[in-house]
């Protein structure tokens, strides 16, 4: 299966991946690894979870999914998010060791639980900053979405509540992004 550079629809996009994701396990990639990058807001998580329920319903193998979300120290840690993501997850995965990592939790402001992943089955990494110039050696498949900013707002104010962390957000996405390049190192861009 070989998929395009560019998507316009996301359904077609999650058959096409889960259709090269299960090659690649045929091929004997024994974790292949998908990177989901975007601004805030874009469908990130969305896309991840159908490509998870159609990987399992055709693999039957349930992949794990990584929330960028649960790696952030709080709201000004973007890229010390996607160092976490490279120190605690990719690192060990790719050294063939199993990852540990802690989740971040928000009312908190602290890392509190504690998760593994050993490989063997697919792994989604879902979130800003999750294609950069560290983790896309790693990734088999990486997927840049692209969506207008007004929709992203309204995205961002149904699922936050308020644009409270908007402005500051979006600042270091523009730095991390601009620095990591990250929509060019993607290999598939939907829009």
């Amino acid at each position: 299966m070989s998929l395009q550079p560019e998507y316009q629809d996301a359904e077609t996009l999650v058959a096409d991946l889960t259709s090269a994701v299960l090659d690649a396990i045929d091929e004997g990639v024994a974790t292949p690894i998908v990177l989901i990058d975007g601004r805030a807001a874009s469908g990130k998580s969305t896309l991840a979870d159908a490509l998870q329920r159609r990987l399992f319903k055709e693999g039957e193998t349930l992949p794990r999914i990584v929330h960028m979300d649960d790696l952030y120290p709080g709201w000004d840690g973007l890229a010390a998010g996607a160092e976490y993501l490279q120190r605690f997850v990719l690192g060990p995965i790719a050294a063939r060791k199993t990852a540990h990592w802690q989740l971040f939790d928000w009312a908190l402001g602290e890392r509190r639980e504690w998760r593994e992943f050993s490989g063997g089955t697919p792994l989604i990494i879902e979130g800003c900053g999750a294609i950069n110039t560290n983790s896309i050696d790693l990734a088999q498949f990486s997927v840049w979405l692209e969506v207008d900013e007004d929709v992203r707002l309204k995205r961002w104010l149904a699922r936050e509540g308020s644009d409270e962390h908007w402005a500051a957000w979006a600042a270091q996405e523009l730095d991390f992004y601009a620095r990591e390049r990250s929509a060019a190192l993607a290999a598939i861009r939907l829009s």
